[in-house]
């Protein structure tokens, strides 16, 4: 069974969570947290990271309540602008950019974003110079691809 397989199950039952939470943690899989109370949702995160010029962004992701979520930190070295940006494809349909942080000057901040996830959601972030479009950004990492336990 596949890790987005076990994911999906989490999310919808919790009994179904525990035994989840046990065979992961079993099997050296990302961590996972677990609540037994009714009702209570399970992710299990895997973290991602992403740079690009004096920029870096990392964090992590988990599928919670049907909804893919990333939390992270865009970080700058340097003094130019740097965005977050992701694109999802849904069903072959390829959507458009959407920014999630942006930075000027040497500091971060943290963000945090949801989308609607299913098996056919496929998607990509990636650090770029700049706040206003996609045209000067390092290589995309999936947030979509989940690592099998």
């Amino acid at each position: 069974m596949s890790l987005r397989t076990r994911t999906r199950a989490i999310t919808t039952t919790a009994a179904l969570a525990t035994a989840t939470t046990a065979a992961l943690t079993l099997s050296a899989a990302a961590p996972v947290s677990a609540s037994t109370a009714a009702g209570a949702t399970a992710a299990a995160t895997v973290p991602w990271s992403a740079s690009h010029g004096t920029a870096s962004a990392a964090g992590d992701r988990w599928v919670e309540s049907g909804k893919l979520v990333l939390d992270g930190t865009l970080t700058n070295t340097g003094t130019g602008c740097y965005s977050v940006w992701t694109r999802f494809v849904h069903d072959w349909v390829v959507m458009p950019y959407t920014k999630h942080a942006e930075i000027c000057g040497a500091g971060s901040v943290d963000f945090t974003a949801t989308k609607s996830y299913t098996y056919t959601v496929t998607g990509t972030l990636r650090v770029c110079r700049g706040t206003t479009d996609t045209t000067d950004c390092g290589q995309g990492v999936s947030i979509t691809h989940w690592p099998i336990g």
